[in-house]
């Protein structure tokens, strides 16, 4: 569509000046229906229109921003075009024709403007050089036009490749423009798609958010996995031990198997020889004996022959006389013996038959094994014990053949005579047991048997094992603790002794309400420790207790604060008449009629002061905490060595430093009782929160009052040791300890 003699063509720019001159929208409608003329009838012009182009285009420096354009152009062309619609295209093709319209308006105006200065103001010199400037203008619109083909040309080249990566920038730009999640189709969307689009009635959440339980979700996947990779590594490592059982199980029954036709095989060969043997030594015999029968058979004959030829001659001699003189003949004789006729021995021979029971036996046995030898049990191995189990391990040092494992064990004991210990069986089929159900920080006594078809091993030598200890009890009331540093002290559960101690310590933050071990002091000795820590901080402390078998489980934690000096009431040392409320930071004492009553007494009580010691101060440093009195209460506060008297007061003697209040009918007397001496200060405003510093390093003990912070007395003393707080009540009523405290700033002394 043209849109140079349209009424689309006012669309595109507002009615209002264009910024050129004083020209009005008349003025560019009738410049662009002269344009429009030119451009139908170029052939009109008469002269070098290119000349003049380029004369009016080197003019104006018209050339140098065609030759960038096209430059430009000639790059980026292709995409240009496939990124535009149509309507673009069109849009496009205005603006370039109005731009053209402009320069052929500037054109007749400057040439307009060069025929006025040359004093040539008649009309047909005017018509003249509107003529000429409309030539011009043509011509260049001309020029423009067959750049657009050209570079038109080439982009119908790349059509199909700019289509692609029209394609490729919008999908990038759906994607970046995503910015919530779709839980239904499990796709990132744009906000708009939820309240206009398809997914309205979807759920949806922020796509960081998305991203982040999908991240959780892949981690969670990814344990699985890891879990399921271990499980199946597992698996798979005891079916290569089982196979290697199979091949060398199979391998001793082909050798036992070998072993059993051999023996077979030559118990046969040797049953052969000996009926062989046999059966020729009776050939022999038979033979022996039939020879000789027939050797005598052979004399009798030659007897029966010279008998029968003598008796011949006698017969055939014919002399009778002589014949019956014959008194020699010895036939009657020899007829009257006894022939034997019968054979000695018969041809036949009597059926041996070979025992074979011997070979039967052996054949039996090839499926017999011998019973197995001992196993050997190894000793415990280091963390292989809980509190409740162990882990049990022992090895086959021979090539016997073995179904199964026997395994037996018993509580150790200490006394000679152990029969009463039950005895407890396990059968299991690998080298390792875990057992379950004992008693912690325990000595169990182990021994293996092996067993298969033929019977059972002897048993191995016998083992000691130990379980891990039960968790310690931190003792709560024994822990003292400052601004730097705790001391925390607790007990073990077991009845057996442990190795050592491990203390472990979690910082808290107010970000982060999850405990994570900051640092682990190990290989302690006894039931205590003292911990270097960090000011104004709050930490879990547990402890662990360890031997052999390996760690327990983790104490109960406690927590503590590093605000202040922390300590606690000794009850050891406290008065019979003296209590301790619930809180454990109260005293009270409700009467003083006998106060050296016959109530049971402790070795380390007071007995004549009602009085009590607080926890060790074992800190060097700073230390501050504050009492609460009432007005009509006599009572004694301040420090005091551990070998403190407990038959006299506080402050008579030269182990302890306090405050004393008394009342007397005119006032309230005040006095810093060291060695019974106090000096002489007299206080106006009774105090009713008493605040005590504690400064071992500059050897003071300073008395405050804490509502007005006022300094009320300071000791100077050198503290040989460290000292105890110290309490005591003259009159009936309640003290309240407060510790804890961060040190006021106005408790600076100069």
């Amino acid at each position: 569509m043209d849109l140079y003699g349209s009424k689309e063509r006012f669309d595109i720019f507002p009615e209002e000046p264009s910024g050129r001159g004083d020209r009005s929208l008349g003025d560019t409608r009738r410049e662009s229906a002269l344009s429009s003329e030119k451009v139908q009838c170029p052939q009109e012009v008469g002269y070098d229109l290119e000349k003049e182009v380029a004369e009016l285009a080197k003019m104006y420096g018209l050339d140098e921003d065609r030759e960038k354009e096209l430059e430009l152009l000639g790059g980026h062309l292709e995409k240009v075009e496939s990124r535009w619609s149509p309507a673009h295209t069109e849009k496009a093709g205005s603006q370039d024709s109005i731009y053209n319209i402009s320069k052929s308006s500037s054109s007749v105006r400057d040439s307009s403007q060069s025929t006025k200065q040359q004093g040539l103001p008649d009309e047909a010199s005017q018509g003249e050089n509107q003529s000429k400037a409309r030539a011009d203008d043509e011509a260049e619109s001309s020029i423009w036009s067959r750049g657009g083909l050209s570079s038109g040309g080439v982009s119908d080249e790349w059509n199909s490749q700019a289509v692609s990566e029209e394609e490729e920038e919008e999908e990038e730009e759906e994607a970046e423009a995503a910015d919530v999640f779709c839980s239904t189709c499990k796709i990132p969307i744009r906000a708009f798609d939820k309240l206009f689009g398809d997914h309205k009635d979807h759920e949806v959440a922020q796509l960081p958010s998305a991203v982040e339980s999908e991240k959780e979700e892949i981690h969670k996947n990814m344990c699985k996995l890891e879990e399921q990779i271990a499980q199946m590594e597992n698996v798979a490592s005891h079916l290569e031990e089982i196979f290697i059982t199979v091949e060398e199980n199979f391998g001793r029954q082909e050798q036992n198997f070998e072993v059993h036709y051999n023996d077979a095989v030559q118990v046969l060969a040797q049953k052969y020889e000996e009926q062989l043997e046999a059966l020729g030594e009776e050939k022999r015999q038979k033979l022996e004996a039939l020879y000789e029968q027939l050797v005598s058979c052979g004399k009798h004959l030659d007897t029966c022959k010279e008998l029968t030829d003598e008796t011949q001659e006698l017969f055939l001699e014919n002399d009778k006389a002589e014949f019956m003189k014959v008194k020699s003949f010895n036939c009657p004789k020899f007829l009257k013996q006894e022939v034997d006729l019968e054979l000695s021995t018969l041809p036949d021979f009597e059926e041996r038959v070979i025992d074979v029971s011997e070979v039967e036996q052996l054949m039996n046995s090839i499926n017999a094994i011998p019973a197995p030898c001992a196993p050997v049990i190894n000793p415990q191995a280091p963390n292989a014990a809980t509190g409740t189990s162990l882990r049990v391990c022992w090895g086959l040092f021979s090539d016997d053949t073995v179904e199964c494992y026997q395994l037996c064990y018993q509580p150790v004991s200490n006394e000679r005579h152990s029969d009463g210990q039950a005895e407890h069986t396990l059968k299991v089929k690998e080298t390792y047991c875990t057992i379950t159900d004992l008693l912690p920080n325990t000595q169990y006594e182990f021994w293996v048997s092996a067993l298969n078809a033929s019977g059972i091993s002897p048993p191995s030598e016998r083992a000691v094992y130990v379980t891990a200890p039960s968790p310690p009890t931190i003792k709560n009331k024994k822990i003292r603790s400052c601004e730097n540093a705790a001391l925390v002290c607790w007990e073990s559960r077991d009845i057996n002794p442990v190795d050592s101690y491990t203390v472990e310590l979690s910082k808290l933050t107010d970000e982060e309400n999850d405990d994570f071990i900051t640092e682990s002091i190990v290989g302690i000795p006894n039931c205590e420790v003292l911990i270097h820590l960090q000011p104004t901080q709050k930490y879990h402390i547990c402890v662990r207790a360890q031997n052999l078998g390996g760690s327990s489980e983790r104490s109960e934690p406690v927590l503590i604060h590093t605000t202040g000096t922390c300590f606690y009431l000794n009850e050891d040392t406290a008065h019979p008449l003296l209590a301790i409320l619930d809180d454990g930071f109260t005293i009270s004492c409700d009467e003083l009629e006998n106060p050296e009553c016959d109530l049971p007494v402790y070795d380390n009580s007071f007995t004549r002061c009602i009085a009590i010691l607080g926890s060790l101060i074992p800190f060097p440093g700073k230390h501050y905490w504050e009492v609460e009195v009432t007005e009509d209460t006599e009572y004694r506060i301040g420090v005091a060595f551990e070998n403190t008297p407990r038959h006299g007061h506080l402050g008579a003697n030269n182990s302890s430093w306090c405050m004393r209040h008394i009342i007397t009918p005119s006032r309230h007397k005040y006095e810093f009782l060291h060695s019974g001496m106090t000096p002489d200060i007299r206080i106006t405003v009774p105090p009713r929160r008493i605040g005590i510093l504690l400064d071992y390093e500059n050897c003071r003990l300073s008395f405050f009052n804490a509502d007005i912070a006022q300094h009320l007395h300071t000791f100077n003393s050198h503290f040989q040791h460290y000292v105890h707080p110290c309490f005591a009540l003259e009159t009936p009523g309640i003290l309240r300890i407060h510790t804890g405290i961060t040190t006021p700033p106005w408790t600076a002394l100069p």
